[in-house]
């Protein structure tokens, strides 16, 4: 299996790839940032960001696309924006049939380090460990990309959005996906 995370943002849009390995593992595909200049108008800055998204998932074609959770913030601003970014990757995904899994902050925290309450260099350095990379990923948006993507990878449950309906996920991921369902609704 193929995934990309997306870590939404308006300035900087992390993006990374990565694949399944046998025995739990995963191997760096590709990783990097959308950047978008912030003193261009809003509307211009979104096209950026949706251009260079479109660009990765021509490039990589993942099976999924993992897509960091937006929560509330106390900065409506900042809030607003990954909240637009976000947007733009899973409608890009949607058109291309792909899959969405939405991972939150903690989850992805907890996948990759242990503790839903680690720091950004914890799981840099966990990102780096599992990929088995000489220097943690920088900057720290795409490193944040990765862990999204091995998240998935490893929990592919997730929050799976519309696009399953391609048949992106194997019997034992949709059964995992049921069984999260149903504990929820308990």
């Amino acid at each position: 299996m193929r995934v990309l995370g997306v870590d939404p943002g308006l300035t900087r849009c992390g993006v990374g790839v990565v694949d399944s390995l046998r025995g739990r593992r995963a191997a760096l595909v590709a990783a990097g940032v959308v950047r978008t200049d912030p003193d261009t108008s809003v509307d211009l800055r979104l096209l950026g960001i949706a251009q260079g998204l479109d660009q990765w998932l021509d490039e990589y074609v993942p099976d999924v696309v993992a897509v960091e959770r937006v929560f509330a913030q106390h900065n409506a601003g900042t809030v607003m924006g990954t909240a637009q970014a976000a947007g733009l990757a899973m409608v890009a995904a949607a058109r291309r049939g792909i899959p969405v899994a939405l991972h939150t902050p903690s989850e992805v925290k907890a996948a990759v380090t242990g503790s839903g309450s680690a720091g950004k260099e914890q799981v840099q350095r966990m990102v780096q460990n599992i990929l088995t990379l000489a220097a943690p990923p920088k900057p720290a948006d795409a490193a944040d990309a990765l862990a999204l993507a091995i998240t998935h990878l490893w929990r592919p449950a997730g929050a799976l959005q519309g696009g399953e309906r391609g048949g992106g996920l194997t019997p034992a991921q949709k059964a995992w996906a049921a069984a999260e369902h149903a504990a929820k609704r308990r």
